[in-house]
Formats: structure tokens, sequence, C-alpha cells
């Protein structure tokens, strides 16, 4: 039997504890019947039983469990979080403001509230991974919703059209921001929130996952005057990040750094810093047209979505400035065939493009408790030529350092293309194949790099096996 699920208990029945109640007891709810809640634990003494009585004002039975089974129930449920939520706070009476800290605190860089025909929803996304932490009733619904949309200044009575919005945390620990957006359906709003760190303290170039040589090669990038450095990859792969990490490395005071951001994910200091607001035409291509006129050094567009953003990047690298930005592709070689799909020419490409970076987030596999397996033909896609030196692989287990997941942590893999004089050629040709230009110059693609992660045990095959079928 799967472990994780023979100790998984149902979401309405987590929810009828804290995640602090339920390691400071050592209990786990397993059933609510007639007002009388049962727990099992590895304590049977009745004075448990009556502190729990009083704590939940109703009648309680424990079921005895072993103390390994409730440290894997625990796990398996219940995240501890990184702070202590005290009651100097004042949310211990608000659910929503309980809710948003929780999220924070276990690292959860999302909440989706999610409302269907018997139930409403909340699930968390924990290191890529949705899971469900709550289940609020029909009735209850519309007031969360409500107090989101009038916290983030949204408009309550519109309900047949989404909205956007932005809602600021403060408390005397910490401060960060939330960016909101409802969305209609079928049984009524959805709202997703995305939390948005204001520190950028902890960003690194080093910490994010280029290995030694990919390090080298986008630090000379970076340093040249002027020209576009391009990230790539699907949302949620870590690319904004990886421009702000670039930017701390930027910032000086000889320097001066604009962007134009949707949305504003972190605050750095010294960097003018602009919210994109397209409801009132302050879009990416009409405000990189006022940052020429700003006398800027490097300009920052959140992302090139159109051939307009794309042109004026173009236009403020050919003015010797240096541009950073993501799109959307597959792989760093995607990049230039999207920008030409775009009715860029390939020889203002080749003339302005210093660097094509594809990237993709893996999730890390827990030290403690991964397995080693023998290598077999069957766990990877078809057509697959495993290499002769991936002689091993690891699985996700899952144990209570990892929640029973399997993995902690995730790391960032790269593929980088500087632009070069032997590689403008294949630009202006617009060739859709260079594999052997990469491999000839010792260019590590993004499926050479997950298998490096495999063979080395950061990563399992099942995490990377996307990139192994293109």
């Amino acid at each position: 039997m799967d472990l994780k699920n023979e100790f998984d208990i149902p979401t309405h029945l987590s929810q009828l504890i804290s995640s602090e109640q339920a390691y400071q007891y050592q209990i786990v709810p397993i059933a609510i019947q007639d007002e009388k809640l049962f727990f099992k634990s590895d304590n049977k003494e009745q004075s448990l039983k009556q502190e729990l009585q009083i704590i939940f004002g109703k009648e309680v039975e424990l079921i005895s469990e072993t103390p390994e089974n409730i440290q894997q129930y625990l796990a398996t449920n219940f995240r501890k979080r990184n702070t202590i939520i005290t009651e100097d706070l004042h949310y211990s009476n608000d659910f929503l403001e309980k809710l948003l800290l929780t999220a924070k605190n276990i690292g959860s860089s999302d909440i989706h509230f999610e409302p269907y025909e018997q139930k409403c929803r909340v699930r968390f996304r924990l290191d890529g991974k949705l899971k469900e932490y709550y289940v609020i009733s029909l009735n209850e619904y519309p007031v969360i919703v409500n107090k989101l949309k009038i916290k983030a200044g949204l408009d309550i009575s519109e309900k047949r059209l989404p909205q956007d919005g932005r809602i600021t945390i403060k408390n005397g620990l910490d401060e960060f921001d939330i960016r909101v957006s409802s969305l209609p359906t079928l049984h009524g709003e959805k709202i997703v929130l995305r939390i948005l760190s204001k520190d950028a303290d902890h960003i690194q170039l080093e910490d994010l996952g280029f290995t030694k040589d990919e390090l080298k090669s986008y630090k000379e990038t970076i340093k040249k005057p002027n020209g576009i450095v391009l990230i790539s990859g699907p949302t949620g792969s870590g690319k904004t990040t990886t421009l702000y990490a670039t930017l701390k490395l930027l910032n000086d005071d000889k320097t001066n750094i604009l962007t134009i951001e949707d949305p504003i994910e972190y605050t750095l200091e010294g960097v003018n810093q602009v919210q994109l607001k397209e409801n009132i035409g302050l879009d990416f291509a009409s405000t990189l047209r006022t940052f020429l006129r700003q006398d800027p050094d490097v300009i920052m567009v959140g992302e090139i979505r159109d051939v307009n953003t794309a042109n004026m990047a173009i236009r403020a690298a050919l003015t010797g400035h240096l541009v950073l930005s993501t799109i959307h592709t597959n792989s760093a070689w995607a990049t230039i065939s999207r920008l030409i799909d775009m009715g860029i020419p390939a020889f203002l490409i080749a003339s302005t493009l210093n660097v094509s970076v594809a990237q993709r987030l893996v999730r890390k596999l827990c030290e403690h408790c991964k397995q080693e397996q023998p290598i077999s033909i069957d766990v990877f896609p078809h057509h697959f030529e495993i290499p002769k030196t991936l002689t091993r692989h690891y699985k996700a287990v899952g144990c209570n350092t990892c929640y029973q997941t399997g993995y902690q942590g995730r790391k960032a893999i790269y593929e980088i293309i500087p632009i070069k004089k032997d590689i403008i050629a294949h630009i202006k040709a617009n060739e859709l194949e260079v594999d052997s230009y990469l491999k000839d110059h010792n260019i590590a693609t993004l499926k050479s790099n997950a298998i490096e992660l495999v063979a080395s045990g950061i990563t399992s095959i099942e995490e990377v096996y996307p990139l192994l079928t293109d």
C-alpha cells in the first residue's frame, strides 16, 4: 500500500485542529460523529482527554495508536510552521488572516480558493504541488471572498468579470504582499492568491542552481554595457528570481536601474521599480518608451509578451542599454525562433542578444529517505537513450522529515547559450536544430543537466521526466 495514502486523513478532519495542537498533544482527528470527536493518540490518559474536551467543547474519544504511526500521521497531514504566530499579532479571531499567515510561514507560493457544487476547498501550493488544506461551507465562502476583495481593493458587486488586486500584510515579524486574482466559475468566484516576498536579501545567483561553468558564462554576458539577456521557461520555473538575483548583482551607486513588472515580487533598494497598469495604458511597450528618456543603464522588463514590447527592447539595446527580460519558450534556442516568429529581423536579434537562458525548477529528493534503484529502461520515456554513465538512480519514498512527500526544496536547472560570432550564422539562417553546435561547444542542455541531477541523486527520474521526452 502507498505509504502516503495509508496515513492520509480527509481535509474536513485535519482542519478541525491546528498544526500546533496536533504536534503539542500528539493527536490525529479521525472521525466526528454526533458532536463527538475521535482522535488517534499514543496517550490514553484521562487528563489528556479532559483537556481536549475543554479546548474543543465536545466529547472526545481517544483511540490507541503506536508512537511511530502517530508521527507518520502528523508528518503527512500537518506542516510545522517556520515561525510561531502569537496572539500578539491580533489574528486569532480572523480565519482569513490566520490562513494567509499560515500559508506564508509553511512556504506556500499560492493559495487557491475554489467553489464547487457541494463545498469550497482551499489548496496551498508547496514546492510546486497543490495540496488541499481546508474545506469551507458554501454559506461561509461568499463572506471570505468579499473580505479578500475588499482587502485587495476589488469591486465586491462585480462577480461576472475577472479582477486583479493586491494586499499588503504587515505584522511585527514580517511584511509581504499578496497578488489577488478572481475568476468567475460555474459555482462562484475562484480566487488565487500569489504570495510575494518583499525581501530580496537572500537571493544570490550562486545559490540558484547554476553549475560553475554556467555561472561564469552568465556573469560574463551580464557585464556587457548593452544588449539583451532573455530568460525563458514556463510559469513557476523561477525566471523572476533569476532576474532579481541578476539585478542585485548589477545594482550599485553608479548604475541607474529601471524595471517594469507585473507584479513587483521583490523590492530592491536602489532600483526604480514600476508596477504595470494596463487598464490606464501603462503597459510594457509604452513604459519602455518612457524609460529611454530616464537615462537608464539597465532596464528590466517583466515579460516580452508581444511584438511591440520586443521591438522596444531591441531599440533600447541598440541605443546602449542592458535589457533583461523573460519570455515563454521551451528552450534557449526556441527563444530565438519565437522572436523571429514575432517579426523581429534575424540580424537585429544576432546583434543585440547577449545570452539566451532556459530554466526549470525541479524538486530535490529528501536526503533522509531516498532509495537507490538500479537503472531500468521502463522508467524512462520511449526511445530515450540512457547514458552509459547513468548506472543508478534514486526514488522518492517519504518520511517525517519531508512530510511524506519524498522531496525537500527545489533547485533550478539551466540551459545557457551565449550569443557569440560562431552562432550568429545559425540565428540568421533561423535554424531549428542546433544540437550539434551545443555538443561541439560543450553547452549543457536542460536534458543533460537533468540527467546529471538524477545521476548525482539530487532529484528523481519522475521529476525530470518531461525534460527527457523532448
